[in-house]
């Protein structure tokens, strides 16, 4: 399939799958004529891909772990793959202390603004 179909298929822009392309996440094959050629499974890895980046994972740390997913109906944690499991402990603990820093920050705003005059909006 190509560029186009993906992107129906998958409700993700060509200039993103070709962002992706250039990533490293995904690896279409070249026509004779240059066009970008998609597999089947290249929609269930757009998904993947998608999944992660909602997950908060970078493309960066996606390109790392994206071999363990290749191929696959469903994303979960393959078996054999102890990379993978590595980067989502990794990337949970640093969500985990980003949280932690924003509810920080907040608590901190809130202190700021109870000392704010009456007359101001408190949102």
């Amino acid at each position: 399939m190509r560029i186009g179909d993906l992107a129906l298929e998958t409700g993700v822009s060509r200039r993103l799958l070709r962002y992706y392309e250039e990533q490293g996440l995904l690896r279409p094959v070249r026509s004779d004529n240059g066009y970008r050629e998609y597999a089947d499974a290249d929609v269930a890895m757009v998904r993947h891909i998608r999944t992660l980046l909602a997950a908060g994972l970078s493309t960066a740390v996606i390109g790392r772990v994206v071999h363990c997913v290749r191929d696959k109906d469903e994303l979960t944690v393959p078996p054999g793959c102890p990379t993978f499991i590595g980067e989502l402990h990794r990337e949970h603990a640093r969500i985990t202390e980003t949280i932690s820093q924003l509810e920080s920050s907040r608590r901190m705003l809130d202190a700021v603004l109870d000392t704010a005059p009456l007359n101001g909006d408190k949102t």
